[in-house]
């Protein structure tokens, strides 16, 4: 999942107001719902591809899904094969179509957290380039329903050669394409293996997962729109860095502060944009403010690993400090938080011009989960996101 002086937090009534702003901006944002590469100068550095589409031989291929593979050039046997080479000279080509049905809440339930984990090593190699260990935060539970107080917030599900797996997500909004937004932000280890694999299979976003925030036991019986209020939104497109695809490793690696990825998505059913659908998305904060400059920070996300088990949506709200894992490395924001595996992929927010923005995700921690760090999002992400917007936003 997600791999240093943390400055001091600042007293008086400046610091209260804007950690409770930041849940408030993040709650405002959501509306009711009753219901359930190249390097070219214009070109970002970052590689894009379709999702791939079947899990590893788990969920059975339907005759009119194995026709559409065929139409792409797509080998059906080949496309179920995990097989290390093969995976990593054809997943880039690989679609996703929609596969009715083939995320139930059982098989939901039943994914393994996306982990990537720094050792102590690691967390030192670049320790003169970034601020001390920050304090332990206990995460906070989100307010429930999610729906009305962070709806945009969500879980990526998908297939990777183990099984199932799982992440956290945020709708963000579309510049090009206002009030209709299909692009989801994650991180890269939850769309792409990094340097040792390919493309994962079956990504699917659900927005304000477990609506009502109800125990393990509670939904056994829940009707699925208390799961996926929204419905399942299946990722067409992802698109994440070369940096995270070419360096990126199960410890975050060179990768770590490039370890970021936007999804455009479209519905497992319906017509509509999931802007439109959610009734919220944020916009997406590329100054990649100093650690110092963003005074509070607040990450969001489901954390599967115990002691957590991926069902409810948690929060953490620190001072961010700076994070490296190598002095030739850019410097990653880090913050405080007890938060385990599955929160991978979560939004970071901060306050700006009294709203919500997405500033960061979470990407890498330590084993004994006492922190969380995420990329600072500067001109790269924003290339990125703009080419995902400018080629594939109004599909």
């Amino acid at each position: 999942m997600r791999s240093t002086p943390v400055p001091a937090p600042r007293r008086g009534r400046r610091t209260v107001l804007a950690a409770a702003g930041l849940v408030a901006a993040l709650a405002l944002t959501a509306t009711a719902c009753e219901g359930s590469g190249d390097s070219a100068s214009d070109q970002p550095d970052a590689t894009s591809s379709q999702a791939a589409a079947n899990g590893g031989g788990k969920a059975r291929i339907p005759a009119d899904l194995a026709g559409r593979l065929k139409e792409h050039g797509i080998d059906v046997d080949r496309w179920k094969d995990w097989d290390k080479d093969k995976w990593l000279s054809d997943a880039k080509d690989f679609v996703n179509p929609v596969i009715k049905g083939l995320w139930k809440p059982e098989r939901m339930q039943s994914a393994d957290e996306a982990d990537k984990r720094v050792t102590t090593k690691d967390a030192s190699a670049g320790q003169g380039a970034g601020d001390p260990d920050p304090a332990p935060v206990r995460a906070q539970a989100e307010k429930t329903p999610y729906h009305r107080n962070a709806a945009p917030v969500g879980k990526v599900f998908f297939d990777s050669p183990d099984g199932p797996a799982v992440c956290s997500g945020t709708v963000v909004k579309d510049v090009n394409h206002p009030g209709k937004s299909n692009l989801v932000w994650t991180a890269g280890h939850c769309v792409h293996a990094g340097g040792n694999g390919g493309w994962y299979r079956n990504i699917v976003f659900v927005p304000a997962y477990n609506d009502r925030g109800r125990s393990e036991a509670e939904l056994t019986d829940a009707d699925p729109t208390e799961i996926a209020p929204y419905g399942n939104w299946w990722a067409n497109w992802a698109s994440t860095s070369n940096q995270w695809i070419q360096g990126g490793s199960e410890s975050g690696g060179d990768g770590a502060p490039y370890d970021y990825a936007v999804l455009h998505v479209k519905p497992e059913q319906g017509a509509k944009s999931l802007e439109e659908t959610v009734g919220a998305a944020l916009d997406v904060d590329f100054s990649a403010p100093s650690a110092a400059e963003a005074a509070k920070m607040g990450a969001w996300g489901y954390p599967a690993a115990p002691p957590y088990n991926g069902e409810k949506m948690f929060r953490c709200i620190d001072v961010p400090g700076r994070f490296s894992l190598s002095p030739s490395l850019p410097t990653m924001y880090r913050i405080g938080c007890d938060m385990t595996g599955g929160s991978s992929g979560g939004g970071w927010f901060r306050v700006l011009n009294g709203k919500s923005v997405l500033v960061s995700n979470t990407s890498i921690g330590p084993a004994d989960n006492t922190w969380l760090a995420g990329p600072q999002l500067g001109r790269d992400a924003e290339a990125l996101y703009q080419n995902m917007s400018k080629t594939y936003g109004g599909q």
